[in-house]
């Protein structure tokens, strides 16, 4: 496996035009465009509604349950005239489990950004609140630094009011910069999948809001399984690649939950795994080098960013790696695979479990970008050079793609 540390950002840039980003979703979920390269490197145009019969007889198609949260909370220093503090919830920190967070009662801390910071250097900010008929107060304080983050401490009064319940009622869905607008009503239906049940995201994973139910059952028809798994999108995935290498880059650490009879199906084989977005890829792909670690009694809970790369991995065969997760999850009695990754995939990276993936068109200079580049090679030019031309939509709200 080649080790992608000296690539040079700049060979993954290209002119994107802001009237080309879709501000907005199509009225019709599967009505969006859809580029197919198949594995031969053919490109053809189709819309998504044909996505069931593009699929391969043998695949598997495997999907991000993950839900966006109302990450965003808008506090004044001094209510309700004061300084305007935005706090940005990115992932729990007490209790760090994300049920257990969200069901808190009275209580909680986050890592989050803070917008406005300099305006709230010390003490408590208040937002009066109104939950579930209560109105209560929330406080927040604010906590130790991490980065360019900081946790937060919320607590709050009112009866069985749960944290869930307060960012459902006063927090904004949290649509990504680049749409350069404000977050509306239509957002909180529109930026989440249909599929959507898990709470835990700040960002969609975007490639599966072309989705409905009647691509949904045309999937099942063809009897192809759907299945889902979850990982918790982060604030990072907006981040372009500041650095001039690939090998600068810091990747973020994000959650990810793979039920025990997915893995042993992937273990088994016979399908070919078709990813729902670049969050399902790096997941599955991190299910292969969980097991590897584990093999070489190197687990701690979480994929390094460049383990697939290092000297030490064994490249154990897929079905190996998967039977050491299944025999850990055995061993410790759970049905669901819990961890972290930080797993980066850029060109040189060879995939274990992924065949093929439904992705939509994504930013210069990303790490998404180059994830997709792992998969089709440099041939990646050709297709974004395929889709400007055809007026494809690019970003969040934009067309999609399947690569095979």
């Amino acid at each position: 496996m080649t080790d992608p540390r000296s690539l040079s950002i700049d060979e993954f840039d290209y002119d994107l035009p802001q009237e080309r980003i879709a501000s907005y979703p199509l009225a019709v979920r599967d009505a969006c465009k859809l580029l197919v390269r198949s594995h031969d490197g053919m490109i053809s145009d189709h819309v998504f509604t044909e996505l069931p019969s593009l699929l391969p007889d043998d695949s598997m198609l495997v999907y991000n349950n993950t839900r966006v949260i109302n990450a965003r909370l808008r506090f004044r220093k001094s209510y309700p005239d004061g300084a305007l503090i935005e706090i940005f919830c990115l992932e729990p920190a007490a209790p760090a489990d994300y049920a257990v967070n969200f069901a808190s009662a009275c209580r909680c801390s986050w890592l989050c950004f803070v917008g406005n910071a300099k305006k709230w250097k010390h003490g408590c900010i208040q937002l009066p609140l109104n939950v579930d008929g209560q109105d209560i107060v929330l406080s927040a304080s604010m906590g130790e630094t991490c980065g360019n983050a900081r946790i937060i401490e919320f607590c709050w009064d009112g009866e069985g009011v749960t944290f869930s319940g307060i960012i459902a009622a006063a927090g904004e869905i949290p649509i990504p910069p680049y749409l350069n607008r404000s977050t509306e009503e239509s957002d909180s239906k529109d930026y989440q999948t249909v599929y959507s049940h898990i709470d835990g995201s700040v960002a969609a994973p975007t490639a599966g809001l072309h989705f409905t139910d009647r691509v949904l059952e045309g999937i099942t028809a063809r009897g192809i399984p759907r299945r889902e798994l979850t990982l918790h999108v982060g604030a990072g995935t907006f981040q372009p690649v500041k650095a001039d290498s690939v090998g600068e880059h810091a990747m973020h650490s994000e959650f990810i939950a793979v039920p025990r009879s997915l893995i042993a199906d992937l273990a088994d084989g016979g399908r070919n795994v078709i990813a729902v977005g670049t969050t399902s890829v790096r997941t599955l792909e991190s299910l292969y080098h969980a097991g590897c670690l584990m093999a070489a009694g190197e687990w701690t809970g979480e994929v390094p960013q460049w383990y697939p790369y290092g000297d030490r991995h064994p490249q154990l065969s897929v079905s190996d790696a998967l039977k050491a997760v299944v025999d850990y999850l055995d061993a410790e009695s759970v049905s669901t695979f819990v961890a972290d990754t930080r797993i980066i995939i850029a060109p040189g990276y060879r995939y274990r479990i992924v065949k093929g993936m439904i992705t939509n068109f994504h930013q210069p200079r990303s790490t998404l970008l180059l994830l997709v580049s792992a998969l089709v090679g440099d041939d990646w030019h050709r297709v974004y050079e395929h889709a400007l031309a055809g007026g494809y939509r690019f970003l969040s709200y934009g067309d999609a793609c399947l690569f095979l």
